[in-house]
């Protein structure tokens, strides 16, 4: 199924999933996952958004994410260690862009400084860029920028909140325990 119209212009899917770390939003176009944000950052400014930066065709459909879905569901189970989905990774470039490509290999349970993501990604100096790079991430929880701390192992800024990303920390820690998120707005 192609997600070209006659004019050129890109369809953009999206649809909306409650989670344990409240609902989020998803959106994707024919190359794979656009963007994956928290209620938090304005559903409506997120879309607008994407219309300015991608295509004005934005279309609610809930069905072409279902398997998307689903893979959250697992993830929040503690049954997903890694989403399977193409990455459309176009609101994304330069540094930023290189520093999110690699937050997927810190695996699931393991938590990489600001500063050990800098060196990996060639540059030991730019820790504030790493930080900056994860605050922008457009594929939270997908690409998990969560794991990445301070250097004494303190949890610093996260687009969906610290209280969030300490959730996401426990939950692949696997305590034992299911985290608790006190505030979810």
């Amino acid at each position: 199924m192609s997600n070209q119209t006659d004019a050129g212009t890109l369809d953009i899917a999206c649809r909306t999933i409650d989670t344990p770390v409240g609902r989020l939003l998803l959106a994707q176009t024919g190359r794979g996952l656009l963007r994956v944000a928290y209620e938090r950052e304005g559903f409506d400014e997120v879309l607008q958004e994407l219309s300015r930066r991608v295509s004005p065709r934005i279309l609610h459909s809930p069905s072409r994410l279902d398997g998307l879905a689903a893979q959250f569901d697992e993830y929040f189970a503690g049954d997903r260690h890694r989403f399977d989905v193409q990455l459309d990774q176009r609101l994304s470039t330069g540094f930023r862009h290189k520093v999110q490509q690699y937050l997927p290999r810190i695996d699931y349970g393991f938590t990489h400084s600001y500063k050990q993501v800098a060196e990996k990604v060639g540059n030991p100096a730019a820790a504030r860029a790493v930080g900056a790079a994860c605050a922008t991430n457009p594929l939270p929880i997908v690409v998990p920028c969560h794991r990445v701390v301070g250097s004494s192992g303190k949890l610093t800024g996260y687009a969906g909140g610290v209280e969030r990303k300490a959730f996401l920390l426990d939950l692949e820690r696997g305590s034992g325990e299911q985290p608790s998120l006190v505030d979810q707005r």
